[in-house]
């Protein structure tokens, strides 16, 4: 019969779950996703707000994080890694603010880094020196168990008896017997 219909490619396509919005979120966003202050060199995730059209990005970037790299009006543009092929791609997109929120990607890092802060300073004013680096965990202490001799049980496996013929002649007298048996109460 030949093709009946054409394959829509369109923009949005291939997004019917990926942009549906949650239950109970329908609708346009509220003032406070467009009252958030973003600056550049801010992490920010792109999620996709499907009842705002202007400034949607494509569906691949929905669920990324990039770096604010300008600040608009409206918008900001934002610096998101794409893999192609085998090297990384640095792309720039300018994204509507209703479609993007503050990551959270780095909050343990930047805590670590007060942290570390604070640490030196006290430690300065002890007039010590310290070390903030991570070191992996090693392996656990030693331990040593203490047991008497009456408590310790030695366990060993029963050994394996090699007797191919005992197992053979049960089965024989096993078929000999129902045989027997069975000649028995054959009427005569």
């Amino acid at each position: 019969m030949g093709k009946l219909h054409t394959i829509s490619r369109g923009y949005r396509h291939g997004t019917r779950n990926k942009f549906a919005k949650k239950y109970r979120t329908k609708g346009m966003p509220g003032t406070s996703r467009y009252l958030a202050t973003f600056k550049r060199g801010d992490y920010v995730d792109i999620v996709v707000d499907s009842s705002v059209q202007s400034g949607m990005p494509f569906s691949f970037y929905h669920g990324r994080s990039g770096v604010v790299f300008n600040v608009n009006r409206n918008a900001l543009g934002v610096e998101v890694t794409k893999v192609v092929g085998n090297r990384q791609l640095r792309k720039r997109i300018h994204v509507n603010i209703a479609h993007l929120r503050k990551s959270r990607c780095n909050e343990s890092f930047l805590k670590r880094v007060k942290e570390n802060d604070q640490k030196k300073r006290d430690a300065k004013l002890q007039g010590q020196t310290i070390t903030v680096k991570r070191q992996p965990e090693g392996p656990k202490d030693m331990k040593i168990v203490n047991a008497s001799e009456d408590d310790v049980e030695v366990l060993a496996p029963l050994p394996f008896i090699e007797n191919y013929f005992e197992g053979a002649a049960r089965r024989v007298l096993a078929a000999g017997g129902r045989a027997a048996k069975g000649a028995d109460e054959t009427p005569s």
